[in-house]
Formats: C-alpha cells, structure tokens, sequence
C-alpha cells in the first residue's frame, strides 16, 4: 500500500470509494487505519475525544474482509462498499450494545438492527462502532451521556454540540469518514455547526425511524454526517427510502442528492432564489457568527443566487412551542423504562416490595438530570387540566409556524441562517443553566417542528478560531436542494481557504493536565 495510514485517514469517503473500487487499498487496511486512529486518540472522556461509546473492531475488521473478498470476486457493489463509518448509539444494533448514552440501557444488545443499520449492511459499509451522545438525545453538547462527555477535536476544553456529539467529532477528528446521527431539534446540524462538519436532517419520514430508539416521534429523524457536502449526499442515499416497518415512512422516491450535490459542486446557483430568514439573526448571535453568516450570503449572490429578506413571525414561538412539545412525547415515550421490562433493574431492599418501589428505584438510579428535568416537565404539561393549555397550545404553535414556512417557500428555493447563535462553549459553562443550552436551538428546532429538511455545512471560523455552520433549509421532500446549495457554498469557500476548513483542525494530543 503506498499511502500511510495518516492519509487514508483524511481521505473523505468519495475518494475511499474510488481508491476501493480499483484496488488501490483494500477495506481491511482502511479499516485498521481508523481503528488505529480511535485507539491512538478516542481514549477515555477524562483525556481522549471519547467520541465512540462501543468500538467494535473484531467484527468491523471481518466485514471488512468480506467486502474485500466479495470485490476480488467481481461482485456488484455499491459505492460506499467498504468505507467505515460509526452510528450513533440511539440506533439499534444486532451485537452491539445500544445505550443511548443511559444507564437505563446500560449493557443492553438488541436482537434487531434499525432499519437504517441494516441498509448500511446492505450497502456494504462497516460498522466501526456505536458513537456517544447526550442520554436519550436530551442536550445539546453530549455533557448529558452517562458515560462522561465527549470533548471537540478543535478545543479539548469545549463541547462538540449535542445529543449527536459522538458522531460529529469522530469526524473532525478523523476517527470515521462517515457516521449516522438523529435530529430531533437539531442533534444532527448543531453539532456539525460546532465542528466544522456537514450533517443532515431529512425530510420528516424520508429516512427510517424503525430501530431509533424514541424521544419524541413527531420530530425524531435518523440523517447523514460527513465532512463534505458529497460524502453526505452519497450516505443519504444509503439509507433514505421508504420502509413499512415504520407508518411514518414516505413512499415516494428518494431525491436525487448525490446528482444534486455534483451539480451544486461547479459552484454555479443561477436562477436560485434564496431567502434570509429575518427572525433567525441579530440579538443573541455572535458578532463572529453573523460575519461569516453575512460573507456566505455574499457568496450566494455571485454564484448567481437571487437572495432577498423573509420574515417568518411565528418562529419567534417555535422555541417555546418544542420545549413543550418535546417534553410531553418523551414522558410518554420513556415510560416503557420502569424496571420491569428491560433495562435497569433496582430492587430496594426490605420486605414485599412493590412494583412502584422498584420502579421508583429504577428511575432514579437509571436516569440523569436532565432526561428527569424533561421527563417531569412533560408530565405535567400532559396532566389532567394543563394538557390543552401547554401541549395543546404549543401544537396550535406548531402550524402557525409549518404555514410561515408553505408561505416562504412559496417565494424562494430554499432558506438560509446560521446554524447556531455561537460557537462551541467550555465544557460545564452551561451545565447549570438549562435555559441557556436550549437556546442554542433557536435556529434548528423550527425545521423539526415543520418537517422539513435541513443542512449545516462549515461558514468558515468565528474570532475565537472555532468553527461557524451555515444552515440551509428546503420544503419537504425537496432534500436535493439542500446537496446543490450546499455544494456550490462548499465550493466557493474551499476555493478562498485553499483546502478543506478542517485541514486546520490541531492535532489531537490529548487533554492537557
């Protein structure tokens, strides 16, 4: 083999692909390569990334092997056959431990792979491992995983985002060239944001949620991570599709986003109409965050893009209406967790003991704070004489913000706004207070609220060195305007920086004393 190991690394999955499909490297010393790679720098939360939970090398390295032996046979393979890639540990995995970042699940192997896993297999992709995350996806840095914090390849002292933190930094910091993330109020895009990464949030029910273990149903949504815009296209295409394991599934045909994603990469957007959303900008954005914001609206317009100013009122409400929304879903959802089924299992001790004892029990040990602070908070918005004036409510909410979204899009292409109001924050900075992390969600929640698809692709750097997404934001089952966007930004801006933006990314060397 004549690349090193350091390379193969840095390769994007594209160019893995091709290397694979002539032989020029086998998927076996790709796969070591990034085995080599989490073990050299994932490590533990206390020193490493800690971007991976569950590394499943002996298994990852035969699949490799089988994808090697099917391609010396001349097998019809798809394009990605061979690449590694990681999964976020909300999915289900045969033989592999799913936790969902919870002691509640701690240990837990499912006998059933999501469908989203299985199209992987299918598409003969490997399994590196199950990626960290906050506990049941509730957070927005990864501090909330029962097994300690994942760290950002860019400042060991900061967060990587969240619930999907896992995903996103084994990607900056080149442990996977792919990895699989859910969206449930932007767990896929607000992560990429902080690290410099490219994820996204499909259509509502165009990729599988069967095997992603709840949060809330009505928002939930299994999406591609990468590090260019092509090699996130190349995976939705994997894994979108219809299903009929789940009802919430679209049967229709899948947008062609890898074609999209080309054509958006000459850079030209001529006849485009784009629109700035006005509500998602000015206070509580950093000055950083809106320049590189406002110079990628620049670069809009000479691709040949007609940019031009909405106003979409109600998303002012849309952060209120999801924490309401959220909450009630999840309460419902996690109820199954009481001890009694699978799982945890705490029996207090004494004398005939009861089922609530033990599910009482269950509950405190097995959940953290702030999956409890949800949890409650659902409960009581779902109560006897609050129902319609919480949840009720926020759902009416819900439609008036899906109607400014039909009315936009009725005048533009696509929407467009920073992904998150600031870059990444230290570590603990907002642990003690909750209301502060939530509105890091201001600008990604209203998508899930709509159903509509949204991307988060790297705007450039902030003052401080770190990095600033650019959220892009189509109608419904419109996901290959996002590719063609996305693409001719990434273009644009690969051009001025002279390579990729985390060619800058430090090398890891561990957390310092």
């Amino acid at each position: 083999m004549s690349s090193s190991v350091n390379e193969l690394v840095h390769w994007d999955a594209a160019r893995l692909s091709e290397a694979l499909v002539a032989r020029v490297v086998s998927s076996e010393e790709v796969t070591q390569a990034h085995l080599d790679r989490i073990a050299a720098v994932d490590g533990p939360a206390e020193t490493g990334v800690h971007a991976f939970l569950h590394v499943a090398a002996e298994s990852a390295l035969a699949r490799a092997r089988e994808v090697d032996a099917d391609r010396a046979k001349g097998a019809v393979l798809g394009p990605l056959a061979g690449v590694p890639i990681g999964v976020k540990d909300v999915l289900t995995t045969r033989g592999m431990p799913t936790t969902c970042g919870s002691r509640m699940l701690e240990g837990w192997v499912p006998p059933y792979d999501a469908t989203v896993v299985r199209e992987l297999h299918a598409a003969g992709l490997v399994v590196l491992g199950k990626t960290n995350m906050d506990e049941f996806a509730m957070g927005s840095t990864t501090e909330h995983s029962a097994y300690g914090p994942t760290r950002n390849p860019w400042d060991a002292t900061r967060v990587p985002g969240g619930s999907g933190g896992g995903s996103a930094a084994a990607l900056a910091a080149f442990e996977a060239p792919l990895t699989v993330g859910s969206d449930t109020g932007g767990s896929i895009r607000q992560p990429a944001a902080l690290t410099g990464t490219v994820g996204v949030k499909p259509t509502y029910g165009g990729v599988s949620r069967y095997g992603l273990v709840a949060l809330a149903s009505s928002l939930d949504q299994a999406g591609p991570c990468a590090r260019t815009v092509l090699d996130t296209a190349l995976l939705h295409a994997v894994i979108a599709g219809h299903d009929p394991y789940d009802s919430t599934s679209i049967p229709a045909d899948v947008p062609d986003v890898v074609g999209a994603a080309r054509q958006g990469a000459s850079g030209d957007l001529t006849g485009v109409r784009v629109g700035v959303v006005e509500e998602l900008s000015g206070e509580g954005y950093e000055a950083g965050v809106t320049a590189r914001f406002t110079e990628a609206v620049a670069l809009l317009r000479e691709a040949g893009a007609e940019v031009v100013e909405l106003s979409l009122p109600n998303l002012v409400h849309a952060l209120a209406a999801y924490y309401l929304i959220l909450p009630s879903e999840a309460s419902s959802n996690l109820a199954k967790f009481d001890g009694m089924r699978y799982g945890l299992r705490v029996t207090p001790e004494g004398e005939h003991v009861t089922a609530e004892q033990v599910m009482r029990a269950t509950r405190a040990a097995g959940f953290g704070d702030e999956a409890k602070r949800r949890i409650i908070l659902g409960t009581y918005a779902l109560s006897a004489g609050y129902y319609d004036a919480y949840y009720g409510s926020a759902q009416k909410v819900r439609t008036l913000v899906q109607r400014d979204f039909a009315r936009a899009f009725g005048q533009v292409d696509v929407l467009v706004s920073p992904t998150a109001p600031t870059t990444a924050y230290r570590l603990g900075e907002k642990l003690d207070d909750p209301l502060a992390m939530y509105a890091g969600d201001v600008a990604t929640i209203p998508a899930n609220l709509a159903g509509i698809p949204g991307m988060s692709l790297p705007a450039g750097l902030s003052d401080d060195g770190l990095p600033v997404g650019l959220q892009v934001l189509a109608p419904q089952q419109a996901d290959d305007r996002l590719y063609r966007v996305g693409a001719a930004v990434e273009a644009r801006l690969t051009a001025q920086w002279g390579g990729s933006l985390l060619s800058q990314v430090p090398e890891w060397k561990g957390v310092p004393a």
